[in-house]
């Protein structure tokens, strides 16, 4: 095995670096602690991890003093369940100069393959000279898990499918903060290509028949290696359906009741607390995630209905029937995933006259955040129902500003008390949450 180990460290220290876009992701290490690097299936984990190294050469680091080992690689196939410390003897039989004296950088990917890696890492940050990094498939990497196998020795970051900042990036289209006409309108084109393809890198050149294609095999992937397998789930065929379903309705409240009925329609023997675990492990891989009521009571904001969404818009577009999602229910997909981006708590908001806003995100040290969001506000009917469930909302938080979000529309609407900006998508996809206005 240690002979296979040198031969791959020696194979990749000559290949070229596909390092793709760099992405927006501002990471911090810090001494004695592995950077790791957490997200669903083909978000761009293993090419940030190319951009790092690639920014390792660029400060002149020796391709020598860089360890990286896809723990994919069919050939590893045998370590699974062997000593991980013949990693590191295969690396010091090769450079056994370096051991104590220089710092070796260490990429290891979808290590979570490997039983007893936490263990590895550890005696790794403890006993070498070195910085470590990894990435892997978030269900079976979580945060939680590793600061607690780990004792602290890890720091976790999350990767997304692109923003729409990155995907101009893929695109060459030049973002200014004074757009002129001229640029304002490719950045807009640029967004209905956004919106159609979504963030996924690997889709983002291709045609509407292989992205469909390629997120549905997506979806299996998700729910068979990261779920089934993860979970020891005997019959699946459940979890599915449940998938199906939330797709179909995303964005829309549901209840555990309701999901549990809707299964054992289906002939599913299951149970309340199956489900509400399916719902946890969807989440965990970053492919779902639930939005609970803003409560100041724990208790009530778990019992009251929740709202589901999905980690990429485009995605759901291609995994759906189609039926019951509209274009709406999307636009507010993706406004949450850009609220979800920042790491800061969302919830929906529901104000005493029982009137909903779509999103109330909570940032520590400032004010929340109030956004709804309405593909067009045309019709006067849509008009005043979101502007009054903003006031409302608004009044009983003390907040003095409120957003709208539209596909198209732009407008500052002063009253008496308030101000609500009504912000085209596009636009507030690059604003936030840096600009100002959001302060």
């Amino acid at each position: 095995m240690i002979n296979i180990i040198k031969e791959i460290i020696l194979d990749f220290q000559e290949m070229d670096l596909e390092s793709g876009v760099p992405r927006h992701i501002d990471i911090q290490t810090i001494n004695k602690k592995a950077s790791v690097f957490i997200g669903v299936r083909r978000s761009g984990k293993s090419v940030y991890l190319y951009q790092l190294i690639e920014g390792l050469v660029k400060k002149n680091i020796s391709r020598e003093n860089i360890l990286y080992i896809n723990f994919f690689d069919d050939r590893l196939h045998k370590l699974k369940d062997g000593d991980l410390s013949v990693i590191s003897e295969a690396y010091y039989s090769l450079y056994p100069d370096k051991k104590g004296i220089e710092v070796i950088y260490c990429f290891f990917d979808e290590i979570q393959v490997l039983k007893g890696w936490e263990a590895f890492i550890d005696r790794m940050m403890r006993n070498e000279k070195c910085e470590v990094y990894i990435s892997g498939s978030s269900a079976q990497m979580l945060s939680q898990e590793i600061a607690t196998q780990m004792r602290g020795r890890a720091l976790s970051w999350e990767i997304f499918p692109f923003t729409f900042a990155e995907y101009l990036d893929y695109a060459g289209t030049e973002i200014r903060s004074n757009l002129s006409a001229t640029q304002r309108l490719k950045v807009i084109a640029k967004f209905e290509e956004y919106w159609q393809k979504g963030g996924f890198p690997e889709v983002a050149g291709l045609d509407s028949r292989l992205r469909i294609k390629i997120h549905q095999e997506y979806l299996t992937t998700i729910l068979f290696r990261d779920i089934i397998e993860r979970h020891n789930i005997s019959h699946p065929k459940a979890l599915t359906d449940l998938v199906h379903w939330l797709l179909d309705n995303i964005a829309s409240l549901y209840s555990i009741n309701r999901l549990t009925n809707y299964l054992s329609s289906l002939g599913h023997k299951t149970s309340k607390t199956l489900v509400a675990n399916y719902l946890n492990w969807f989440e965990d891989a970053y492919f779902l995630y639930t939005v609970r009521l803003y409560d100041a009571s724990l208790i009530k904001s778990n019992a009251n209905a929740k709202k589901i969404y999905c980690v990429d818009h485009a995605f759901v577009s291609s995994i759906s029937t189609g039926i019951l999602v509209n274009s709406g229910h999307l636009l507010e997909n993706l406004v949450f995933m850009a609220l979800r981006r920042t790491g800061e708590k969302v919830f929906y908001y529901r104000t005493q006259n029982k009137r909903e806003v779509d999103f109330i995100v909570i940032r520590k040290g400032r004010k929340p955040v109030l956004i709804q969001v309405s593909e067009t506000l045309v019709e006067e009917r849509t008009y005043m129902r979101e502007v009054r469930a903003l006031e409302e909302a608004m009044k009983e938080m003390t907040i003095e500003k409120g957003f709208i979000i539209t596909r198209n529309e732009e407008e500052i609407v002063n009253t008496k008390s308030a101000n609500l900006y009504i912000i085209p998508v596009w636009k507030f996809l690059l604003q936030w949450p840096e600009n100002e206005l959001f302060e």
